[in-house]
């Protein structure tokens, strides 16, 4: 990652957070590979896509993760909080119940 500090110009700005959503784009669609993975470990285990002490978790996390980078840990949470929903969804798709 560039410094932000270090680009002199709105073209180089927008080329750096140009790239960076791409790379969040790429690290988003390897937590649904996960995600993917998780509803066929649950299958064979017959768990369900939501375990409340999991979403807590992750949650929490997230807001700690983000304190600990600088960014504002209530965006953190509501983010995490959709993307955690999104992923209980296509895990109960995967696991047929929908």
């Amino acid at each position: 990652m560039t410094d932000p500090a270090s680009l002199r110009d709105m073209t180089e700005l927008r080329a750096e957070i140009d790239a960076t959503d791409k790379a969040l784009a790429a690290l988003l669609a390897h937590r649904a590979r996960l995600i993917d993975r998780a509803a066929d470990i649950k299958a064979g285990n017959g768990l369900p896509a939501r375990i409340t002490s999991r979403v807590d978790e992750v949650l929490d996390n997230a807001r700690a993760n983000a304190g600990a980078c600088g960014l504002d840990p209530d965006l953190a949470a509501d983010l995490w909080h959709r993307l955690v929903e999104w992923s209980i969804r296509r895990e109960e798709a995967a696991l047929g119940r929908e």
